[in-house]
């Protein structure tokens, strides 16, 4: 069957009311007598009337559309990104639309442009995997713009990052006074700012505690990688004893090769730290020494800024989040 999409002037008729009085009954603080809203209301009910969000939004030049932007998006800590922006945008009234950019074909560009044409107000990107020019769309076609852990130069957009550099350095202090020597860096090849700040923080801070760090980098950011980087790194003559991973999902495929293949004793022979705080590092098989994202803080951060931005003209430059070490029993001395 073909859906018929009930008017608001058949709501009119149906209340025997104006076409006016059933958009004010439905537009949040307009003036409406309580009798006339109880009709319009009863009326809508009757014929299964709801308001068109998108035809009222394209009359304001506003269609509360944000499209959210980004790769692996399965991953543990993607996901948790993903459900908070999309509850706290639910909650101001705006409504999610999500690009998935893991593949490298035309798909990405054509899904964009369909959201343009639907006249999506904004774009969240959500990681620093998707390229570049995907940000500069998004600018061209008139939307406010939101960069997650990224480090685009794009005016008028809103940068929200962690302090990356500083967690490196406070995880290298505590592998030393944890009494390690063997420093090693775990990092994929993403090479995106945030991974690469971590390391960059990790090696400058263990170079003024007067130590160098091996570091190897392989794959994608995920599991197996972590497990081929123990390999690397394990079979080493000097051996490291602490090792930071670039993430939580690393930091696990690091663990279990080091524990099943090398019969490492963790933390006593092998120190082990990671990045995100997902699901699994408080799992009793891991109980990971990680940095937590600031995940609630960086989505209110992004939809106060969108918020501002439309109704005040606000437009900040950049956020810095901090991360919270959470203390796990991978870390002597945690």
């Amino acid at each position: 069957m073909r859906k018929e999409f009930v008017s608001a002037q058949e709501v009119a008729e149906k209340a025997g009311v104006s076409r006016s009085a059933v958009s004010r009954t439905f537009t949040a603080g307009a003036s409406v007598s309580p009798e006339t809203r109880k009709r319009v209301l009863a009326a809508a009910d009757e014929l299964g009337y709801h308001v068109n969000q998108l035809a009222r939004g394209l009359m304001r030049n506003e269609t509360g559309i944000v499209c959210l932007v980004g790769s692996e998006v399965a991953t543990p800590y993607r996901s948790v990104l993903l459900r908070e922006l999309t509850q706290q945008l639910q909650s101001v009234g705006k409504v999610a639309m999500l690009i998935n950019t893991d593949r490298s074909d035309g798909s990405v560009d054509r899904a964009l442009q369909q959201a343009i044409r639907y006249r999506a107000d904004a774009s969240i990107i959500m990681s620093g995997m998707p390229d570049k020019s995907i940000a500069q769309l998004c600018l061209r076609s008139g939307q406010r713009l939101v960069l997650i852990n990224r480090d685009d130069d794009q005016l008028g957009s809103l940068r929200i990052n962690l302090d990356d550099h500083e967690c490196g350095a406070r995880i290298a202090t505590a592998f030393v006074r944890a009494g390690c020597r063997r420093l090693a860096f775990a990092n994929s090849e993403a090479g995106t700012p945030s991974l690469m700040g971590r390391e960059h923080g990790f090696v400058a801070a263990a170079r003024r505690l007067g130590m160098d760090v091996v570091v190897q980098r392989f794959g994608h950011t995920g599991y197996d990688a972590g497990r081929v980087l123990a390999q690397r790194l394990l079979t080493r003559s000097d051996r490291p004893d602490a090792v930071f991973c670039a993430t939580d999902l690393i930091a696990c495929g690091f663990m279990d090769a080091a524990r099943h293949q090398f019969r490492i004793a963790i933390p006593h022979e092998l120190c082990v730290a990671g990045f995100d705080d997902i699901e699994q590092a408080a799992w009793s098989s891991y109980d990971l020494t990680t940095f937590s994202q600031p995940v609630a803080a960086i989505a209110k951060e992004a939809i106060r800024w969108l918020q501002a931005n439309a109704s005040e003209g606000e437009t900040p430059t950049g956020v810095r989040l901090n991360a919270d070490l959470v203390w796990r029993g991978t870390v002597r001395g945690a």
